[in-house]
């Protein structure tokens, strides 16, 4: 059965962090197309509205899909962002988050996306992570409970975190191995040329 995977974008997002769980995830699939099967991931990109976003740095996306016309999902992934106080005021994201987090049967954060997940109350009680540099803000914000250092994810079983940036491909790796193979997952990582641990301290 395929994985709807929808990855939330807003403006300011981090491209890494939703551009690097997109080619993992587009990968995996791809690897098994070539072998005769049916692909793994379907990959969604969407904003709330469907308008065009524009990334950290100003590389604009378009063509995106409208968030609120999804009613469901087995993955929401959001991304981080430099500016985490300008995406937790954004109260229309923010409700986007909740919404299809409720509709999802996981929800990732890639970086400071994690902030995202403790406004929206995912965290809570769940281990988690986040960027390095952040993890004394997110272990502050009081709405977290335990902040997991010196990993590249965490998985609390329907929420998964994960650290900086190219973390979030370490993740998604994760998430491939998870739902499909660990096989898929580091076969994978060979064609992106990466190396990958399914240990998240390595």
């Amino acid at each position: 059965m395929t994985t709807r995977a929808v990855m939330l974008l807003f403006d300011g997002f981090d491209l890494i962090d939703a551009g690097g769980p997109y080619e993992v995830l587009l990968t995996a699939s791809r690897l098994l197309e070539r072998d005769g099967l049916e692909p793994e991931f379907e990959v969604v990109l969407a904003t709330p509205g469907g308008g065009d976003v524009a990334a950290y740095g100003g590389m604009t996306l378009t063509r995106l899909a409208d968030s609120d016309e999804i009613a469901e999902c087995d993955l929401l992934l959001v991304p981080g962002t430099i500016d985490v106080a300008c995406a937790l005021g954004d109260t229309l994201l923010m409700q986007t988050v909740e919404r299809l987090a409720a509709a999802s049967s996981m929800t990732a954060s890639v970086c400071t996306g994690a902030f995202l997940l403790a406004r929206a109350g995912l965290l809570g009680e769940r281990p988690s992570t986040t960027h390095w540099e952040d993890l004394s803000d997110l272990a502050a914000c009081g709405e977290v409970q335990e902040v997991v250092g010196g990993v590249r994810w965490v998985d609390a079983g329907s929420i998964l975190t994960s650290g900086g940036l190219t973390s979030g491909m370490h993740l998604a790796l994760h998430l491939v191995a998870r739902l499909s193979s660990e096989d898929l997952a580091l076969r994978t990582a060979r064609q992106l040329d990466m190396d990958w641990s399914p240990d998240p301290a390595r």
